[in-house]
């Protein structure tokens, strides 16, 4: 029997109304509990049952197309990927002039096939964090996007409240392995019919950057529960201010001083309510994203985080692409984006998630990264799929399995070279750094393993 949209509705409230009390009244039970860093977590429990696919279930929301061409309109002709690179502004350092300090982060084992610094000179990266990364290399199944190969890294900014935690993305022109460069854009929200708009606040723990267009996670517990947020890559605008503020101003379009800025074309919100961050038994708070390309059809593949330093399964899901709408997920017949699988993982403080699988449509294997708790310390690469888990390599120290980078954040899979690219985070005392009592340069790298290299050393 159909329900009406009313109906629909009435329930997806009841449902999210018991959710959230018992979240609240209930103490997490899971399969088991996760185990303490160093320990092997075992297999994945696949997740069944109709409540657990309720708790991930999405809504689309997108700005009206009127909205964005006005504001295109009113900012000026929309710029290209290709236009930004040509402005690339800021040069990479190649592996030869990181200092000793900043390949302290890079892993043991294996070893990076290749490693950038990030430019000294520029002031915009010292109260910045890196947490994430995509590339051409998810965008197409060539690596390219035009002729260009193009990396990009969302970063967070640091700050004490909420107000301070805008987002930027590094667009990175890799074409040149010995000469890579970037230009930084900044995410905007489109505000009251495109005449308008205000800086994303968020992290960007991750990024996935599929066809033309860009997902990135969001943690603006906002009225929409706002989870991820969606951009198109044939929309970049130029400012025509240069100021400290974000938006309209008198004689012009603002954004902190940045060059270009990128609008959000709509967004997915939670269906149920607003995420929880306690707990794997209510609704996600989405911690980092990336792309399958083995799966089939193509996914985005999803997870949450909680502490190192605590006992707190995470859940690992996917949600399937939309083949005949470019770039967005699919959706079911009542226009809701169901989860396609849904995993509990043992492993802990999960900063970044990868699957693949050897063979088309097979059985995947999800690389997971503890990023572990406190400074200077190397995380744990474990590969899990539903049989057992296997750490990425042995190489002894305070725990064995800590071999891969200190504090690396989101991974993405670059499909045609084979490469694992990452971003790590921190400094050698972050806290010292950013209050200026410390001179040590940010422990911050962007990084290339082989997949193979990863799998090559698994125990």
């Amino acid at each position: 029997m159909k329900t009406s949209g009313i109906f629909r509705n009435r329930l997806r409230l009841v449902v999210a109304t018991v959710f959230s009390v018992v979240a609240i009244l209930m103490v997490p039970t899971g399969p088991a509990q996760a185990v303490t860093p160093g320990a092997n977590p075992g297999k994945l429990t696949t997740l069944t049952s109709s409540s657990d696919y309720a708790r991930l279930e999405l809504q689309e929301h997108r700005v009206p197309t009127s909205s964005l061409d006005n504001l295109a309109s009113e900012m000026g002709t929309a710029r290209g990927v290709d236009q930004v690179l040509a402005s690339a502004n800021h040069p990479m350092r190649n592996a030869a002039d990181c200092s000793s300090m900043e390949k302290t982060a890079l892993p043991l084992k294996p070893t990076a096939e290749s490693y950038y610094c990030w430019d000294y000179g520029d002031d915009k990266t010292q109260d910045w964090l890196p947490q994430s990364v995509t590339s051409s290399g998810d965008a197409d199944n060539d690596g390219l996007w035009g002729t260009n190969k193009v990396i990009l890294s969302g970063w967070g900014e640091n700050g004490s409240t909420t107000t301070d935690h805008m987002a930027r993305i590094a667009f990175i022109d890799a074409n040149d392995p010995s000469n890579f460069k970037y230009r930084w854009v900044l995410p905007v929200i489109p505000l009251n019919g495109g005449t308008d708009y205000r800086a994303l606040k968020s992290h960007i723990g991750g990024m996935v950057w599929y066809q033309d267009k860009l997902i990135v996670t969001s943690w603006e517990q906002d009225a929409d529960h706002n989870q991820l947020y969606i951009f198109d890559m044939h929309r970049i605008l130029q400012a025509t201010v240069n100021s400290s503020v974000v938006g309209k101003v008198s004689n012009g379009w603002s954004a902190d001083g940045y060059q270009y800025v990128m609008p959000a074309i709509g967004s997915y919100s939670l269906a149920g309510g607003g995420c929880v961050s306690t707990n794997d038994d209510s609704f996600p708070c989405f911690a980092s994203i990336s792309l399958d390309r083995s799966s089939v059809p193509d996914s985005l593949v999803a997870t949450e985080w909680f502490s190192s330093g605590g006992t707190q399964p995470a859940r690992i899901w996917r949600y399937n692409f939309d083949g005949n709408d470019p770039g967005y997920l699919a959706k079911d017949s009542n226009g809701y984006v169901e989860a396609d699988k849904i995993y509990e993982t043992n492993a802990v403080g999960l900063q970044g998630v990868l699957s693949h699988s050897t063979t088309q449509g097979g059985t995947p294997n999800f690389y997971v990264d503890d990023a572990r708790g406190g400074v200077d310390q190397h995380g744990i690469l474990w590969r899990q799929n539903t049989s057992g888990a296997s750490a990425a390599a042995n190489c002894g120290g305070d725990i064995t399995y800590a071999c891969w980078g200190m504090h690396t954040e989101g991974m993405s899979y670059w499909w045609n070279t084979g490469r694992l690219w990452t971003v790590t985070e921190w400094a050698a005392d972050i806290n010292a750094h950013w209050s200026g009592t410390d001179t040590a340069r940010p422990q911050r790298l962007l990084y290339a393993v082989p997949l193979s290299s990863v799998d090559s050393t698994l125990n």
